[in-house]
């Protein structure tokens, strides 16, 4: 594995060290925020204009990737990050903000191209599922260490951004010496919504729904721990522990998402991250109990779409699967932009406690979607099973390093579960009626 490894090690340092930089600046804005007066309102919107920027990034960033090459692409949109992170504290403007968000947004998402397009390149195509996991174990430990910077110093100070700046310029170092040589993007059109409803309703619904709740965990959980009386410090455990419980977690829910139908699984999934907000409501006054529940909201959240990615990839042929996973990872990028600002309004009209019963309704709708179509009978795979790969969602470019596991199917000889029939459908009109097919899942991670 460490063959494998060194060559990249460049690029794993380089994302490692941005997303300490990135982690902490999501966590730090939102501290500073609400520091600084900013209604709740404007708090979500905040969050919703990152995700905005992710979406813009994936239609702009590939052709000026194509345009600059690998090495000076990175150094552009990490440069953009960085300044953008210290023009945060020159100006503290909602309205500058939100500009910069965007910014941000769109200059990371073209960072994860540049690394994943690389990485899709250099690793063995039988070893792309392993690069895969570190890949994304990176990003995970990444994002979750970056929450303990915040106890460094004040939101209130310079010293923190500055630090997040500087850790986004030294993202640059490692990448900028690499001699790899630099592969060519190529775009992935994705499929039509028409068309991927058709084949897989429940990895739709799963992945719009996982994305508002996500992106309001994101852009407000730092908030709603803060009003619940957390200093710093206790803001920062409750961020990590949420983080490293879905990274955890993510295996036991690989392995029920391959073992029973995976409509059903995702109803379980949906449905422990559902309880989990409901707990984080219940017990938001109580301390330690608040960790309880946020280790439980985790645990089922991160897995969420993991595992509608995995029962997509269930309903689709082969030459559909990357076009299919595109359009998925939009449908979850709409739901991230869409869900801070829905879920920052409703806890400026009513109480902080809006954002966990916000979680607990996006999973809890998801939850019961999947569970009614799981009762319509069963569930048809059209190539052969996938495998539930853990995740975060990053960029398209990260599509095809994960399909190396994900569409690894059942052997013949394979003893199958009765719930799950994997026989191919007759014809394409029945492998999209009431679909929802079970995978042998195998892995995923962060924001």
């Amino acid at each position: 594995m460490m063959i494998i490894l060194l060559p990249i090690a460049a690029l794993l340092t380089g994302i490692g060290l941005l997303l300490l930089g990135t982690g902490l600046l999501n966590t730090l804005l939102a501290l500073r925020g609400s520091g600084e007066g900013f209604a709740d309102q404007t708090l979500g919107l905040l969050g919703s204009a990152y995700f905005v920027g992710f979406i813009l990034g994936t239609w702009l960033c590939p052709k000026l990737i194509r345009r600059m090459g690998h090495v000076r692409a990175f150094a552009f949109f990490a440069a953009a990050a960085a300044a953008s992170v210290l023009v945060h504290v020159l100006f503290v403007d909602a309205g500058v903000w939100l500009l910069l968000r965007v910014l941000t947004g769109t200059a990371l998402v073209g960072i994860y191209t540049v690394i994943e397009s690389w990485l899709n390149t250099q690793a063995p195509p039988d070893r792309r599922g392993q690069v895969f996991a570190v890949y994304m174990a990176v990003n995970l430990g990444a994002l979750a260490l970056a929450q303990q910077l915040l106890r460094l110093d004040s939101p209130m100070g310079f010293s923190l951004f500055a630090l997040a700046a500087i850790l986004i310029i030294v993202a640059l170092m490692p990448v900028a010496a690499t001699r790899l040589n630099q592969p060519v993007i190529s775009d992935t059109p994705g499929l039509s919504l028409k068309r991927l409803w058709r084949a897989a309703p429940v990895a739709c619904a799963a992945s719009t729904l996982s994305g508002l709740a996500m992106g309001g965990f994101w852009g407000l959980g730092a908030v709603y721990a803060g009003r619940m009386g957390m200093d710093t410090g206790q803001i920062a455990g409750f961020v990590s522990l949420v983080i490293v419980a879905g990274a955890l977690f993510q295996w036991p829910m690989g392995m029920l998402s391959d073992r029973v139908d995976r409509r059903l699984a995702l109803a379980i999934i949906a449905g422990i991250a559902a309880a989990g907000g409901l707990l984080m409501a219940l017990f938001g006054p109580l301390g330690q109990w608040l960790l309880v529940a946020a280790a439980v909201f985790g645990g089922g959240a991160f897995a969420v779409y993991p595992a509608a990615v995995a029962h997509l990839i269930d309903h689709l042929h082969h030459e559909d699967i990357l076009s299919g996973n595109a359009s998925l990872l939009m449908l979850h990028g709409i739901g991230a932009a869409v869900g801070p600002a829905l879920a920052g309004w409703l806890m400026g009209m009513t109480a902080p406690m809006a954002l966990p019963l916000f979680f607990m309704l996006m999973f809890g709708l998801c939850g019961l979607y999947a569970l009614q179509q799981s009762r319509l009978g069963k569930d048809r795979i059209v190539d052969g099973a996938a495998h539930f790969i853990p995740m975060v969602r990053t960029s398209p470019a990260v599509l095809e390093m994960m399909l190396e596991d994900a569409e690894t199917g059942l052997s013949t000889d394979e003893p199958i579960n009765a719930a799950n029939d994997v026989s191919p459908p007759p014809n394409d009109s029945d492998a999209t009626t009431h679909s929802t097919v079970n995978r042998s899942n195998a892995d995923d991670s962060g924001h």
